[in-house]
């Protein structure tokens, strides 16, 4: 069963590490669009562009969504160190193992309510309400992604927590 719980661990972990260490580069996608915006707006003869605003708001979406499974893997969440710091490695184990419990219970809700939304999208042409009107599918298809990945790094995360209480290495 660990080396099973191991295996799985190794490959979300490899997964979530190859997406975040690509997607840390779109900071430079939304500078580049709202570098665009701001000479789009301020150079004489140039059209503002109708696209920039909802396009990097896109781009921050991707980041976080597919970044949040990568920040959860190297512990880069935020978390109240007024007690934790000075707790042992399993108390530490025993607290995560708990919120990652509600953590994967509430995925699970964002994972239903996603594909609900997600279909509706596909299925009826959704289109943002602005001038630029771009369909929607696109974005809660990463979303959906997103999602996944962060629930299946959720259970990694769990299954480190197990192995650290059992007193075992993964």
């Amino acid at each position: 069963m660990l080396k099973l719980m191991a295996a799985y661990v190794r490959v979300v972990d490899a997964i979530n590490y190859r997406i975040g260490r690509i997607v840390m580069y779109g900071i430079f996608v939304m500078v580049a669009i709202l570098l665009w915006s701001s000479i789009s707006k301020s150079v004489p003869g140039l059209l503002p562009s109708l696209w920039t605003l909802e396009m990097a708001q896109f781009a921050m979406v991707t980041y976080y969504i597919l970044g949040g499974p990568y920040a959860i893997q190297l512990g880069s969440n935020v978390r109240m160190d007024l007690f934790y710091g000075e707790w042992s490695a399993k108390k530490k184990a025993w607290v995560d193992a708990f919120t990652v419990l509600l953590l994967i219970f509430y995925l699970g809700v964002l994972l239903y309510g996603g594909y609900d939304s997600t279909s509706y999208s596909f299925q009826y042409g959704e289109r943002s309400a602005t001038a630029w009107r771009p369909y929607l599918w696109p974005i809660k298809v990463i979303m959906l992604l997103g999602f996944v990945l962060m629930l299946l790094q959720a259970i990694a995360e769990l299954f480190k927590d197990i192995a650290t209480i059992k007193g075992v290495q993964l």
